[in-house]
């Protein structure tokens, strides 16, 4: 069996009219965590340091990264500035 990227398994998946409705329900949520994941990794910070950071176990930003875990606005307000960055809300 041939080894599929990421990116192709993911497009195969996305073929399914129920599965593509449910991804893009949660696409905020997981643009979130994709830019929360790539803001520690650029910063060098392990998930215990970024916790040590916002003064929270690092269970809770393993948990929050995987998506298992639904934050408050004040949790991403606290990861972000701990990230050195800026949390924007939009509604159109």
């Amino acid at each position: 069996m041939k080894n599929k990227t990421y990116q192709q398994f993911k497009k195969e998946l996305l073929k399914n009219r129920e599965i593509k409705k449910l991804y893009e329900d949660l696409g905020p949520e997981f643009a979130i965590i994709e830019m929360v994941i790539k803001k520690r990794i650029e910063k060098g910070l392990s998930q215990k340091e970024l916790a040590q950071k916002v003064g929270t176990k690092q269970s809770a930003i393993s948990r929050f990264e995987s998506g298992n875990y639904n934050p408050s606005l004040s949790f991403l307000q606290k990861v972000v500035e701990a990230l050195d960055a800026k949390l924007e809300i939009a509604l159109k």
